[in-house]
């Protein structure tokens, strides 16, 4: 039975041993999906590293990017300015009115007729004429303020054709209006008739 000692030995031996080897490859195979998983999400977090350090170096690059609104509402501005140049506009009637008040109630009545044509009518156009050509002159600078501004903007961005086309417009409305405030205040057109 000593024989038989020995075979149950060696079988109890090479039973724990081959759970042992069970638990070594169990253990190996189990630090291997460990060190599998640990690189994915390394990766993946290198993956979501580099995605974000593009999105960062992709936002400057989306702000430095001007959208043109302002342009475009500086174009609109200058138009409106040059029209009411050549209108008028509400401040123009005003400031012409109060004038006219003012030559009415500073003219004595025994002045010559001369006199009180000027100081009632010829100063109203005046200021007419003036407040027109201050109008025309903001609508002239802001036109040609909105079309030098891409040259000293972002180069790699064109310039809207239409905020091209309204500041043109506003700067020709300019000019003209420009113009004729300067013919208007130097008697040079619509002259006040002459009392003789």
């Amino acid at each position: 039975m000593p024989g038989m000692a020995t075979k149950t030995q060696q079988g109890a031996k090479a039973g724990t041993e081959a759970q042992g080897d069970d638990t070594a490859v169990g253990a190996a195979t189990t630090e291997e999906e460990a060190a599998q998983v640990e690189a994915v999400e390394e990766g993946s977090g290198q993956a979501d590293a580099v995605e974000e350090e593009a999105a960062g170096e992709q936002e400057p690059a989306q702000q430095k990017v001007p959208s043109g609104v302002g342009l475009g509402a500086g174009a609109v501005v200058s138009a409106a300015l040059g029209f009411v140049s050549l209108s008028g506009g509400w401040i123009g009637t005003l400031a012409g009115a109060r004038e006219q008040l003012i030559g009415q109630l500073r003219t004595p009545s025994t002045a010559n007729v001369a006199t009180q044509i000027k100081a009632v009518y010829g100063n109203a156009w005046h200021s007419t004429a003036l407040w027109a050509g201050l109008f025309a002159l903001a609508a002239l600078l802001t036109g040609v303020v909105v079309l030098a501004r891409p040259a000293f903007g972002a180069p790699g961005r064109p310039q809207a054709p239409w905020i091209k086309s309204v500041a043109w417009a506003g700067v020709s409305l300019g000019v003209i209006g420009l113009l004729l405030a300067v013919l208007k205040y130097s008697d040079a057109l619509l002259a006040l008739p002459s009392a003789g």
